[in-house]
């Protein structure tokens, strides 16, 4: 079976191609020609009926929300109501990252409940069932790693988020820097690290790479190449440790590409808005333009219960500079487990981020909606403003919550309304501006 790399090389436009460019309202063969190239990837595993987005270049940035239990709360209809909730608010892709419970049981669950892409990080499960039988993750067999990923691609699990990075190079980037001042947090980072410096052992995902390859190619599951380096604090960010992961993922990407495998090359966690555009660029140049998976990013340390709004700054921008890939970040972050409440909120977030930067990104291709925003707000045209909102039901509950005295108005000016007030004397002008609105959409 040829991946959708293999086919979009040879001149093939697959069914998926023809699904994402109706998503984004682009032409199938401009995905095609981005799929061939490396700068587009898009869902292709034949073991599951997938919901097609592109995400890459030309396209607009997409927003992937994350769920999953964890050791202290396994509640299996909890992240299935997540998922679903992630699905119903627009989010593009859902990972499902569980650490607690029947892991198998709750990806199957998600997997069935939901028509969006999903992807995995199959270290979890690997360094957890180890852990729950052996003790410590620092005893996981390489072979049943690669069982794994292996039996999440026959499940139909769209990427994976693979840390082939965190190498004995890397490590020794880290060390002589003298460590950092967040620490390691990502959890395949540190499951990885403490299994090479107890084992005194390459990384197998590293050292076997055309093992992994071959598993991502039999399925057309996307690699996306995981930050296990990313940093955990801003005053960590851009070091060595990460530049030097990057790089070894930007080679990994290329190999994998040149044998027909799709990838994505994740970025840093948090990052101060000076450093964005020049992570962006970086890593555009070394992977030759492979999609850019932007983690958040945080832009702040100091805001736990409004990492959602600290993420979407980072995401505006991230997706302004050209990124192509953001996973939102929920107000919990740092805190506790996401609640479905949190899931909504984190999904929403991240969407006006990725407009406000495909806004710059796009340019006139995305923002039609706001133009037309604005003359329905012009004309107090409340149902306009409704079905153009990015959130039509969140839009209707508030102004319904408090409804004005005068309909055509709302209760932030009610009867003062400076809209209404200045109308009629340019009721004239106003026909002729609709009609160049209307020419202009």
């Amino acid at each position: 079976m040829k991946t959708q790399l293999e086919r979009a090389r040879v001149g093939e436009i697959t069914p998926q191609m023809e699904e994402a460019a109706r998503y984004d309202d682009v032409c199938p063969e401009f995905i095609r020609e981005g799929v061939a190239k490396g700068n587009i990837v898009l869902y292709g595993n034949p073991h599951r009926t997938s919901r097609v987005v592109g995400i890459g270049k030309g396209l607009r940035t997409k927003v992937n929300a994350s769920i999953g239990t964890s050791p202290d709360i396994v509640d299996i209809d909890m992240e299935v109501e997540k998922a679903r909730t992630a699905e119903k608010y627009g989010a593009d892709t859902l990972m499902e990252l569980s650490t607690g419970g029947d892991l198998r049981e709750i990806r199957k669950r998600v997997l069935e409940s939901i028509s969006l892409t999903v992807g995995t990080v199959p270290l979890y499960q690997a360094a957890i069932e180890t852990t729950r039988k052996k003790g410590s993750v620092v005893d996981m067999d390489p072979e049943f790693l690669f069982d794994i990923i292996e039996e999440q691609a026959q499940e139909g699990i769209g990427f994976m988020a693979i840390h082939c990075g965190v190498n004995l190079l890397v490590l020794e980037r880290l060390k002589k820097q003298g460590y950092r001042f967040g620490g390691l947090v990502s959890r395949g980072g540190a499951f990885l690290t403490a299994w090479i410096e107890h084992n005194k052992k390459e990384n197998p995902l590293y050292e076997q790479i055309d093992r992994l390859v071959d598993i991502m190619k039999r399925h057309d599951v996307i690699l996306s190449l995981g930050n296990g380096l990313r940093a955990g604090a801003i005053h960590d960010s851009t070091d060595r440790a990460q530049i030097q992961e990057l790089i070894i993922n930007c080679e990994i990407a290329e190999y994998a590409q040149s044998r027909g495998v799709q990838t994505i090359v994740e970025g840093p966690g948090h990052i101060p808005i000076d450093e964005i555009e020049a992570n962006v660029i970086l890593q555009k140049r070394l992977s030759n333009n492979a999609p850019f998976y932007m983690l958040g990013p945080i832009t702040t340390d100091i805001a736990p219960g409004y990492d959602h709004i600290s993420a979407a700054i980072g995401a505006a921008l991230s997706s302004m500079h050209g990124a192509d890939f953001i996973c939102y970040v929920t107000p919990p972050e740092h805190l506790a487990l996401p609640t479905v409440e949190d899931v909504r909120e984190g999904v929403m977030a991240a969407r006006v981020a990725v407009h406000v930067g495909d806004m710059v990104k796009l340019k006139d291709k995305v923002k039609d909606a706001d133009m037309k925003m604005s003359i329905a707000r012009r004309d107090l045209d409340w149902e306009t403003q409704y079905s153009t909102a990015i959130s039509e039901e969140r839009a209707r509950e508030i102004r319904k919550s408090r409804p004005p005295m005068d309909g055509d108005t709302c209760t932030m000016c009610g009867k003062l309304c400076s809209l209404k007030t200045v109308r009629g004397y340019y009721q004239s002008y106003l026909e002729k501006s609709r009609k160049k609105s209307v020419a202009a959409l």
